[in-house]
């Protein structure tokens, strides 16, 4: 039983937590009363983990509850807050697909047997009054590290122990299990080819966890509550654009159709390296990154489907950078783990904070509205404002342009991308905005882009340009790329006339010629 064998672990606990002072007897009665509840239920908190498969919380509570309820709670403050900055903390298209994932994990619970409460709030107190009114024992969930989501698991967990209530935490995130690395996460390279050298040679990776094939419904009632809709955290329905490279649909049941029709229906993973760097369509990578965001597909289910690939089909350089993209994941995790909030500053995990940079709300309207002039530069940022994705080749080169053209505060940009990425995951954003504002883990100072050299290498005829900036779809291939190089005749001949069709170039691409 849970309570004997954590008892050693309980009495630490309340000894040493801070600012409180407990007998050795009101811990004795606590217990006493956890162990006369009549049924042993555990609450699983679902948070950014939403599906059966490969979850260890509830595996474990399956395991080891008589009872057991899933529950998830759509944090007010993340649906309808605000950044430091001014943005939504989750815009239109991370909120539709949060709510289609949840909305298919109460569709899987509903087809075991029992069915997903669902609450709109504060996390500490919906799940807290769910425990109360059930009398479970444990509340069961993934841990998470970085601070807004440790500062609302150590209130909850604070509410439960007025009343003798546990938290577990287990782990879900991640390929890697921290206690399987071969260095405490204070250790952990700074450096990602350091830290994959050392976790390819020395760390097996774990077999991924089944689903669950039934769950009893509890005997207790609990409302399951109403799903929200979008319009209940200020957002209005909207159409997928039609240039999306792919309509997304939140949930597990749609991560797992998908991975299969990328790696076993259209075989693309064999061509995965070649192609990743792509700007148009969906095939181009392996878009996953929406569904392991929010945990719809576990890491460790992509990589044993990588090697099944690799023994059924084939294996070559395409099959590992799949994985090595996994890797990167794990490394940003670790990164937040191991430096906490200074991921979240302007200095970075290195401390060195960049004096040329300024929050310069004019220059960052033009990019964030894609009225640089730089074709490449809006029509990335077009594509994000009008679907809420972006290449990886799109991503590097829009932040480069903020940071090191526009010489605008990088933290502008990794909020913008917060709210409106559909895969925004906390330690993979705010890293790879370390990474190119140079205060990150990275071992070359200097992580500034030639955008022109970039847009002629990943769209040399501008099909991705014009897809996006239809205004341009005239001007030749050659100069589709720097229009402000056009003559005045030039511009009357392809119908574009700069500073009133498209934007004339805040920064001129003779920069990138030198």
């Amino acid at each position: 039983m849970l309570i004997i064998k954590d008892f050693k672990k309980n009495v630490a606990f309340y000894q040493l937590k801070k600012g409180t002072i407990v007998t050795f007897m009101s811990f004795i009665y606590k217990h006493y009363m956890q162990l006369s509840r009549t049924h042993n239920r555990i609450i699983v908190w679902f948070r950014q983990d939403l599906r059966i498969h490969d979850n260890e919380a509830l595996d474990y509570a399956l395991e080891r509850g008589d009872e057991v309820i899933p529950v998830y709670v759509f944090d007010e403050r993340m649906f309808k807050g605000v950044t430091k900055y001014g943005f939504p903390k989750t815009g239109k298209y991370r909120a539709k697909f949060l709510i289609e994932c949840v909305e298919d994990l109460r569709a899987s619970f509903q087809k075991l047997g029992t069915e997903l409460i669902v609450r709109v709030g504060k996390p500490e107190e919906e799940i807290y009054k769910i425990a109360c009114q059930t009398e479970a024992s444990w509340v069961f969930c993934n841990r998470e590290r970085m601070q807004e989501e440790v500062d609302v698991q150590d209130a909850l967990e604070r509410n439960l122990w007025k009343e003798a209530m546990e938290i577990h935490f287990f782990r879900g995130k991640m390929l890697y299990y921290t206690q399987d690395l071969p260095f405490p996460v204070s250790h952990c390279p700074d450096t990602f080819t350091t830290f994959r050298k050392e976790v390819e040679r020395y760390v097996p990776i774990r077999e991924s966890l089944p689903a669950p094939t039934r769950i009893n419904k509890p005997t207790v009632n609990v409302a399951a509550g109403d799903m929200p809709k979008l319009s209940d955290f200020g957002h209005e329905d909207f159409e997928v654009d039609k240039r999306a490279a792919l309509a997304f649909q939140g949930g597990e049941t749609a991560a797992l159709q998908h991975l299969r029709d990328y790696l076993w229906e259209k075989d693309l993973l064999r061509t995965y390296k070649e192609t990743r760097n792509g700007l148009i369509g969906k095939d181009y990578s392996s878009k996953l990154s929406p569904w392991l965001a929010q945990g719809c597909v576990s890491p460790k289910k992509v990589y044993s489907e990588i090697k099944k690939y690799e023994q059924e089909r084939v294996k070559n350089e395409s099959t590992y950078w799949l994985f090595f993209e996994l890797l990167w994941r794990d490394f940003f995790r670790l990164m937040g783990k191991k430096h906490g909030n200074a991921i979240f500053r302007k200095e970075g995990t290195k401390g060195e904070e960049s004096q040329k940079l300024e929050e310069d709300a004019t220059k960052f309207r033009i990019w964030q509205e894609a009225r640089t002039g730089v074709p490449f530069i809006d029509a990335n940022m077009r594509e994000l404002n009008l679907t809420g994705f972006m290449s990886n080749r799109g991503r590097q080169n829009v932040a480069s342009f903020l940071v090191h053209d526009l010489e605008v505060n990088w933290q502008m940009g990794a909020e913008y991308f917060e709210s409106l990425l559909i895969d925004y995951d906390v330690c993979s954003n705010w890293g790879n905005w370390n990474y190119i504002a140079g205060v990150g883990s990275d071992p070359r100072e200097d992580r500034c882009f030639n955008i022109l050299t970039q847009a002629k290498k990943y769209d040399s005829h501008g099909a991705y340009v014009k897809l996006w900036l239809p205004e341009l779809a005239d001007i030749p291939d050659k100069k589709i790329h720097e229009p402000d190089t056009l003559s005045a005749v030039e511009q009357e001949e392809v119908h574009v006339k700069l500073g009133a069709d498209y934007p004339k170039a805040v920064v001129s691409t003779s920069r990138w010629r030198r």
